[in-house]
């Protein structure tokens, strides 16, 4: 063969492997990148002709449907209104909206997409694309227990998370404001921000709740027992600059089993100094901290808990970070009511914290699990021993400390308060906060609560009322 009829092969060669790279990258690799993008009309189109499948609440309850609209095609509607308005989301393609929430994130398996090969399939069969049914973990009724007591406290704002310490199994995820997401159009021009979902995107600073986080590297570490004894005098210096226990009381010495249950600032401060920056990052990283959690959620409705400057994630290590203050939950410290969540559960998982979702199981069209999400350890955050000895100190919080507002009767309950101060300063505008699980020899609720721009209100008095409640809710329910 000559020479410029193997070049001339060669070039058409080329040029059919390159067809065949383009064509394969946009029909198969690319596929869902394509039919995704929002300027896709087409896509959209085929969505509204796709009987979307159901979401269901853990008992059942439906969530969101889908019913005829107008011609071929399907629109959704949301028969529980805004009883998990963020969490559920919405879906309006015919509206140029992108969907939001479970809608988003479980977005294939609601359409019935499957793989490219299951498409194929149904394309030769001649058959209707239907979607799958997502069942949820939510419980319908904590839900309005949650909702309903975050609207009477504070200014109605604020955010509830329950889970089941045990699976990751979100139980509640309350965010108050919330929408009906039936009439978007109300909703988006609301005030309070309610399509914002306070559980996954707020950052507040914990307050004292987050000395939990440093009880554990205390601990783990081996630097420390619950029985150590630490300064709880008051004021004490720290960075070259006061810090004062609450009223200015003076403790003196005391173990760090009464440094938590009385929540004493310059105690824990002065451990999380000795603790360092490097201890208290290796530990605020195994729960969760600097990272955005790992829930079956759309990620840009999600955040990272840590510290913050200029609203931009610092480094774990970055000499920016006052450590002893950090340790209290003070300097620039904000987190999600998600992750304080995954704090108390974690703790009450004997030192494993599972990773989060809102998805139990998918089933077909034909009644079949096609799907089923199983517990999934998503990191070893103290040794077990460890943890033990941290719920006995957490349930002294409850027992005789800041938390007896959360005690449920016949179940020990391990806790602690917060009371973060948000307004200027002399203002006495706060943030309560408490965390929790129950019971505590063998927790089957861990929970989040924090309310916003109280007048004075504090973590044991107003957020602590309202995670009893909860979880006794939940208990009773099994759940």
């Amino acid at each position: 063969m000559s020479q410029p009829i193997v070049r001339l092969f060669g070039l058409f060669a080329l040029l059919f492997a390159v067809l065949v790279g383009f064509t394969s990258r946009w029909t198969v690799f690319e596929a869902g990148r394509l039919r995704d993008n929002p300027l896709n009309r087409r896509a959209l189109l085929d969505e509204l002709r796709v009987k979307r499948g159901d979401i269901l609440a853990a008992n059942g309850d439906v969530l969101a449907r889908s019913i005829h609209g107008p011609g071929d095609t399907w629109q959704r509607t949301y028969p529980a209104q805004g009883l998990f308005s963020q969490s559920v989301g919405y879906s309006f393609p015919a509206r140029g909206l992108p969907n939001a929430g479970l809608e988003r994130s479980r977005n294939r398996a609601l359409l019935g997409e499957g793989t490219e090969l299951d498409s194929v399939f149904r394309q030769i069969r001649g058959a209707k694309q239907v979607g799958d049914t997502i069942r949820t973990t939510l419980d319908p009724a904590a839900q309005r227990v949650a909702l309903s007591e975050l609207a009477s406290a504070g200014d109605g704002r604020g955010s509830v998370v329950a889970l089941d310490p045990r699976t990751g199994a979100i139980k509640v995820m309350a965010s108050l404001p919330d929408f009906d997401p039936n009439d978007l159009r109300a909703a988006r021009a609301a005030p309070g921000s309610p399509l914002f979902n306070r559980a996954t995107q707020s950052s507040y600073p914990p307050g004292s709740t987050f000395k939990v986080v440093t009880a554990a590297a205390a601990i783990d570490s081996g630097r420390y027992t619950p029985s150590s004894i630490v300064d709880g005098s008051s004021p004490q210096t720290f960075s070259g600059v006061p810090l004062n226990n609450d009223g200015g009381q003076s403790f003196g010495p005391i173990d760090l089993t009464t440094a938590l249950t009385f929540s004493v600032n310059t105690a824990w401060a002065g451990v999380g100094e000795s603790l360092g920056r490097a201890t208290m990052a290796k530990y605020m990283k195994r729960f969760g901290f600097y990272a955005k959690p790992r829930l079956d959620y759309p990620r840009d409705q999600m955040i990272a808990s840590g510290e913050y400057a200029n609203g931009r994630l610092l480094n774990p290590l970055s000499p920016r970070i006052d450590t002893a203050r950090m340790a209290i939950g003070q300097d620039k410290l904000a987190v999600t009511p998600l992750q304080m969540a995954a704090v108390a559960a974690a703790i009450a998982n004997g030192g494993n914290l599972m990773r989060p979702h809102m998805t139990d199981r998918v089933v077909d069209r034909d009644g079949r699990t096609v799907e089923r999400v199983r517990p999934t350890v998503q990191s070893t955050v103290v040794k077990p021993s460890s943890a033990r000895r941290l719920a006995a100190m957490m349930s002294r919080v409850v027992a005789e400390g800041t938390g007896t507002a959360a005690a449920l009767s016949g179940i020990e309950v391990a806790g602690k308060t917060g009371t973060a101060q948000v307004g200027p300063l002399g203002a006495n505008v706060t943030q309560p906060w408490f965390i929790a699980f129950a019971p505590v020899a063998a927790p089957r609720v861990a929970i989040a609560v924090t309310v916003e721009r109280t007048d004075g209100g504090f973590g044991g008095t107003v957020a602590a009322p309202i995670a009893k409640d909860v979880m006794q809710t939940l208990l009773r329910s099994g759940g």
